[in-house]
């Protein structure tokens, strides 16, 4: 996608836990028009048939804004919605097989959290890096934390966009000061914010700020 890396700027993954549908719908449509620039669904738990008919709605509303839909970890349901874009971590399919069956035009991200995982990311066909997790995280992931120094290694290992992820907020973002990230990936931070638009907006001013 031309202007990967302005889109990598702001990057929801969404939470569904405890919401009635609307509200959740409510709050990614909200999150764009507070400066949102790509959205990646991620459910755990949903068959494989709920979780394409969320995904559709949830493309719905992120095509309306021409914000690129990226679905965590299932192919497959990527595939039947049409999205955007898929995100790949270390236990799900390769990358180069993942590429190998979407094709050059799909959108693949990976998580990473040592150079050499990026490396192999990058010669695999990945278009965009995950790090992290920067601090602790609340959500349901298995997380194991990544030194800001070991981001700037995997920021200057391969010439892909990298977005730093994990725990990330207003208030701590400072620690990402001269790491040179495309963007901060964000769930609590939105999903769980009372306004989830102007706590969109306010990241992407603290983030923009950063980036001075």
């Amino acid at each position: 996608m031309k202007n990967l890396e302005e889109k990598l700027r702001l990057y929801l993954v969404t939470n569904s836990d405890g919401l009635e549908e609307s509200v959740f719908l409510r709050k990614i449509e909200e999150a764009i028009k507070g400066g949102v620039t790509i959205v990646q669904i991620r459910e755990k738990d949903r068959s494989t048939r709920e979780y394409i008919e969320l995904a559709t709605k949830v493309h719905e509303i992120t095509r309306r804004y021409d914000v690129p839909l990226i679905v965590d970890d299932r192919i497959d349901v990527a595939m039947a919605v049409g999205a955007e874009g898929v995100h790949l971590g270390q236990s799900d399919m390769p990358v180069k097989m993942a590429r190998d069956i979407l094709g050059e035009n799909v959108i693949i991200g990976a998580t990473t959290k040592t150079v050499e995982q990026a490396r192999e990311a990058y010669e695999s066909g990945a278009d965009y890096l995950g790090v992290g997790a920067i601090y602790p995280t609340t959500t349901k992931v298995k997380t194991v934390l990544t030194s800001v120094d070991t981001l700037k290694d995997i920021c200057a290992s391969a010439p892909i966009p990298a977005n730093a992820i994990g725990g990330l907020a207003k208030d701590n973002l400072q620690i990402l000061k001269g790491a040179p990230v495309a963007g901060i990936c964000v769930v609590s931070a939105i999903m769980k914010a009372e306004d989830t638009k102007e706590a969109a907006a306010g990241l992407r001013r603290a983030y923009e700020e950063l980036a001075v």
